[in-house]
């Protein structure tokens, strides 16, 4: 995939479980130009709200599909639970290849930072030195800059639970692997991080 796109759905109180069937629909019908990734709803972070990640093959298709959501008169088939959305569009860093669905782990990190105003292309240098070493701990999903919007650099991370995470970071910390040397010094501290569950219909699990 040469794009990527995050979008965000903030519903009502236990609004994942209500808008399930018709987000499934909306992601998956035949109009739909992107392909589905993972979906998941917040369990740790700021709650009732829905995570999907999807990928594109152009940048084209991507418009496309934005406008298609944009222009739909139910989003996402989410009626009154869905109170607001927004889409945030994504380029992969290089050395980690395309998504593909499968079972990772049962929960997942969204991790989202602001680099400094040149500090994009370090930190992916760095990263690029870094995660292979990390990587052999636990898996990284994916990571990915925006390109629309402030510069913001995502990772997703999977876990078999919320200790699991606590613990192989812990140890990449001890072991002198992870954060990437020197990459702390190209970020602001406007950094976020989200625990996810997948939704039933996830691609990613």
């Amino acid at each position: 995939m040469k794009y990527y796109e995050l979008i965000n759905l903030k519903t009502v109180i236990f609004g994942a479980g209500k808008i399930a069937e018709g987000l499934e629909r909306f992601l998956t019908e035949s109009g739909s130009k992107g392909r589905l990734l993972g979906a998941w709803f917040t369990d740790i972070g700021d709650l009732n709200e829905v995570f999907i990640l999807r990928g594109f093959k152009d940048y084209d298709c991507l418009l496309q599909e934005r406008d298609r959501v944009r222009l739909s008169p139910d989003p996402f088939y989410a009626g009154d639970a869905l109170l607001s959305y927004s889409i945030d569009s994504y380029k992969p860093v290089d050395f980690l290849p395309s998504v593909e669905p499968g079972e990772f782990g049962k929960v997942y990190e969204l991790r989202v930072y602001q680099p400094t105003l040149d500090g994009l292309q370090p930190t992916l240098d760095k990263w690029t030195e870094a995660v292979p070493p990390r990587v052999e701990y636990s898996p990284l999903t994916m990571a990915m800059y925006s390109i629309d919007g402030p510069t913001r650099f995502a990772q997703i991370w999977p876990y078999e639970s919320a200790n699991h995470r606590s613990e192989i970071r812990g140890k990449t910390v001890a072991d002198g692997v992870w954060p990437p040397k020197g990459g702390p010094d190209f970020l602001r501290p406007n950094m976020t991080s989200t625990m996810m569950v997948p939704m039933g219909f996830s691609p990613l699990k």
